[in-house]
């Protein structure tokens, strides 16, 4: 059984287009021994407030991800040769049935966390990460959160219900899941219902760098200030795919004009090189609207970029 990758089949010989579609054309395996980092697909959207079909997200990404090479520009490293990882497959998660399907993708994220492996996760809507984060702080307590994200998803209810997609942090927060000293929300844009939308946030303990103030200042200002506002603490990437502008990621169920180009999103994520990664995941991909397909390949680029961090940390003896 294959338990480690360090290098991708050449193209010459294996055609991108060709076989099953794992994430980068990692091998399919569910094993945590000699490996660095797993790519686990949870398929859940129930949570979702308007549009759903972001279940097929993970399909899409991995379908993508089969144009990504090895090595990355932004950050002068060659992933596997410092790292190895496999795609672990998909969470089970059930449709219409929300703590069911918590309980499934906490369960089974668990022996991934607990073997010190860094999963990154391809959702689904934005709700699947707080069982996620369930699993991450049983292991390493809690955590910092770096969220790229249109929205807060702090909201205290939807419909007088609890769990969706635009609640999670809020219980999170509630759970004992995050550090929010050390937490930031970046991008944050659009209409709200008031004031008190961004004030909740800050009432929870995060900081909220809006879309207008990182327009503003530039990416290596906000980059700065994410990593000032992180410092040591053990950190939870999220990215939602509508922190990128419509324009360049249509196919997502939220979108907000005012957002963000894929070289900012890319130098964002490149920009957290020293900052200590336990998890990360990216969210919200719609394949059905994402008719050309640039969505699901900003979001396999991006999961790219997170990889490459890990494996620049490596390299520099940081990890």
């Amino acid at each position: 059984m294959a338990k480690t990758i360090k290098y991708l089949p050449p193209p010459i010989t294996a055609p991108r287009y060709s076989g099953i579609q794992t994430f980068m054309r990692l091998p399919n395996v569910r094993t945590t021994e000699d490996v660095d980092f797993a790519v686990l697909g949870a398929p859940y959207d129930c949570g979702a407030s308007y549009k759903n079909g972001s279940r097929f997200g993970p399909q899409a990404i991995r379908t993508a991800s089969t144009l990504m090479r090895n090595y990355s520009y932004d950050v002068d490293v060659n992933i596997f040769e410092y790292l190895s990882g496999v795609d672990y497959g998909d969470l089970d998660t059930f449709p219409g049935h929300t703590q069911e399907s918590y309980d499934s993708i906490t369960k089974g994220l668990q022996p991934i966390v607990d073997a010190g492996v860094i999963p990154i996760t391809m959702g689904g809507d934005h709700s699947i990460t707080l069982p996620e984060l369930r699993a991450v702080a049983k292991k390493h307590g809690p955590v910092a959160l770096v969220h790229f994200d249109s929205h807060l998803d702090t909201w205290d209810t939807y419909w007088g219900l609890k769990y969706a997609h635009g609640t999670p942090f809020r219980r999170a927060c509630e759970e004992g899941l995050l550090d929010t000293a050390h937490s930031v929300q970046v991008g944050i844009r659009g209409s709200q219902y008031g004031p008190e939308d961004i004030q909740g946030s800050l009432d929870l303990g995060f900081q909220v760098i809006t879309a207008n103030k990182l327009h503003e200042m530039g990416w290596k200002e906000c980059v700065k200030k994410i990593n000032e506002r992180v410092g040591t603490a053990k950190t939870f990437l999220t990215f939602d795919i509508d922190f990128v502008d419509p324009s360049m990621a249509p196919g997502t169920g939220t979108i907000e004009v005012g957002g963000f180009t894929g070289y900012e999103s890319m130098m964002l994520v490149a920009g957290l090189k020293d900052l200590n990664f336990v998890a990360m995941d990216m969210v919200e991909v719609l394949p059905v609207i994402d008719q050309t397909g640039r969505t699901a390949y900003m979001a396999a680029s991006l999961m790219h970029q997170m990889i490459s961090l890990l494996a620049l940390q490596r390299k520099n003896g940081k990890r």
